[in-house]
């Protein structure tokens, strides 16, 4: 459903309430705090934040999470911040949040479905409540922009900022992979401000920073067995098709190739795709693609979507404050070390996504759903990279996705679930259906009707996946609420 005008206004005006709140906090010197997720939207929109709350000259402290409990709780209120700012996160922990944060002020700046009662006096920015489709409309570093302008015209810089957040939330989601609803004004600010250029592509990993044989092995969006991880075996393919990888002594790069040659490229890799049984994944080799035009050639940072695969990195193997200093403008040494932790995240996702497919046990299937069980060999903290990459090539793509790792020293396991847009169209909501399994469980859980997430005990795994497959069948069979 497109938005409409009256949508829009209603969001803005709950952004320049909250922007309100926080400029007068900064004014009268108040310490704030941070609070933001660890994926590539949560570091985006803590950059951005970050930034506008610089520009204030405020005080404030950064904490990148990957989930909201009574311990978190309890070492952000030793700090004893007179402001709390949620970003990416905090709209399904309302109950929590209103029971143990009850004096000092709170803002949520979120995108996910509200769980709970806002029992408390704290401001929320929450595009759920203007009825938009925060699945693909705007993402949690959106909702930030849009405060962040509120606070300060000169904030359209952090746009293309805003964009890379999208991308990584996998909000591409409009003809050939492009960004609407909310996003499309965000992406209208960073290009017109000249900070963005929006063009149709190939869209591979490193498009812009990488030799073509390392970019199309390097490629896990989409996945594409026998080549993904395989140099070598790139290689091969591109001499097979009379593509040279070099111009003389130098590598060329997907963007130096010639458009007879990607059109034999993109046919070529069609044609394996769906010799391989992947028709959905030759789905998605092209689409719009959104350079950053005030960075480097040949960075990563270069191209919206390599430059949110290198946040995610940040955040999902403990090293967040580099994607942070990277969103808030940082160039020296924190995007050197970003670089290697991207590839060191790059090498972690090619290692978990051929475990899975080394083995087609591995994937369990069931009668509503696919089950992969991570226990101690994923990291807890991919776990939902690895679920949307795979979400997008299964055998029976009607079927949700749900995979689960456990989390080192706790009695707990992390799950993710995934869908496509197909089964949200019949009615599938997968935030409503871990919400409801985690809880009969002793777990939570909730997230986005596409994409969704939940704590469960270890001793509860398998009640829990129970759960979640009769869920699935009742949804989809009333196509209206699930059945408890």
């Amino acid at each position: 459903m497109a938005i409409n005008e009256e949508q829009v206004k209603t969001f803005i005006s709950s952004a320049n309430q909250a922007a309100k709140l926080i400029r007068e906090h900064a004014e009268k010197g108040s310490f704030i705090h941070v609070v933001s997720h660890l994926d590539a939207d949560g570091i985006a929109a803590a950059g951005i934040i970050g930034k506008a709350l610089l520009r204030l000259d405020a005080k404030f402290r950064i904490r990148i999470q990957h989930w909201v409990d009574e311990k978190i709780l309890g070492d952000i209120t030793a700090d004893k911040p007179d402001l709390t700012i949620f970003t990416d996160m905090g709209s399904g922990y309302l109950d929590l949040l209103c029971s143990v944060l009850k004096e000092p002020s709170m803002i949520i700046l979120d995108h996910h479905q509200p769980v709970g009662e806002n029992a408390c006096s704290l401001c929320q920015v929450n595009p759920h409540y203007e009825g938009i489709d925060a699945s693909r409309d705007i993402s949690g570093s959106g909702v930030a922009y849009f405060v962040a302008k509120a606070l300060d015209p000169s904030n359209v810089e952090l746009a293309s900022i805003a964009v890379v957040g999208a991308l990584g939330d996998l909000q591409d989601k409009y003809e050939q992979k492009s960004l609407g609803g909310l996003n499309r004004i965000i992406v209208d600010d960073a290009v017109k401000a000249g900070y963005l250029i929006e063009e149709k592509d190939l869209i591979f990993f490193g498009r812009e920073t990488r030799p073509i044989h390392k970019a199309i092995a390097c490629t896990t969006s989409p996945f594409i067995p026998g080549i993904s991880g395989e140099e070598d075996k790139t290689l091969a393919f591109l001499a097979s098709l009379g593509i040279k990888p070099k111009h003389g002594d130098k590598w060329r790069a997907l963007r130096d190739l010639e458009e007879e040659e990607k059109t034999t490229l993109c046919s070529a890799l069609v044609d394996y795709l769906m010799a391989k049984g992947y028709s959905t994944s030759a789905l998605s080799l092209v689409g719009n693609v959104y350079t950053l035009t005030r960075e480097e050639p040949w960075t990563p940072l270069r191209d919206g979507r390599e430059f949110s695969v290198l946040l995610n990195a940040t955040g999902r193997l403990g090293k967040p404050s580099l994607g942070v200093a990277l969103c808030m403008g940082d160039r020296a040494e924190a995007l050197e070390h970003a670089k290697q932790t991207l590839d060191e995240y790059r090498r972690t996702i090619t290692k978990y996504l051929s475990w899975v497919m080394e083995k087609p046990e591995r994937m369990e299937e069931l009668d509503a759903i696919y089950v992969i069980r991570g226990d101690g060999f994923i990291n807890e903290k991919v776990v939902s990279t690895i679920s949307s990459i795979l979400s997008t090539s299964l055998p029976k793509p009607e079927k949700p996705l749900l995979i689960y790792a456990r989390v080192l020293g706790e009695e707990f396991v992390k799950f993710s679930a995934r869908t496509i847009d197909m089964m949200t169209n019949q009615g599938l909501d997968l935030g409503e259906i871990l919400r409801v399994a985690a809880e009969k469980y002793a777990g939570r859980g909730g997230g986005h009707n596409i994409a969704a997430g939940a704590q469960v005990p270890i001793e509860n795994i398998d009640g829990f996946i129970k759960s979640v497959n009769e869920l699935v069948k009742q949804q989809i069979g009333s196509k209206n609420t699930i059945i408890l």
